[in-house]
């Protein structure tokens, strides 16, 4: 059932180890770390779900959210949401735009894992 998880995230370390967690459940991972271009990535990466950081340089992960809403092709892809700032704003912001769920930093691998295969089940039904 795992397939592609394109991980939208700044931090090397936390981009590494979410990496690791989600590369040994089977997922394929691909890292990006610019807010700027990561439409760009999206569309070039074509993955079944997106773990997107609010917190980018160039960007907002939210506004990010806001332009894969809006485009046909990647309105209805999955996204979980990742911050370090657990305010209940972020949350209802995120999810108002669109967000298929919401994790907070620090989370634990088991809640990472089960959210992720939530959203790819999602992606991909027949699987």
């Amino acid at each position: 059932m795992p397939g592609r998880i394109l991980l939208i995230e700044d931090e090397a370390n936390i981009l590494e180890a979410i990496g690791f967690i989600l590369t040994r459940a089977g997922w394929e991972v691909r890292g990006h770390g610019n807010g700027g271009t990561a439409v760009e990535a999206v569309a070039r990466v074509r993955p079944d779900v997106v773990v997107l950081d609010v917190m980018l340089p160039g960007r907002s992960g939210l506004d990010i959210l806001r332009d894969l809403r809006a485009a046909p092709e990647t309105a209805s892809l999955p996204v979980l949401m990742l911050t370090a700032k657990g305010q209940a704003k972020d949350r209802e912001n995120a999810m108002v735009l669109g967000a298929d769920a919401f994790l907070t930093k620090p989370f634990s691998n088991a809640e990472l894992l089960e959210t992720v295969t939530g959203l790819g089940q999602t992606a991909n039904p027949a699987d």
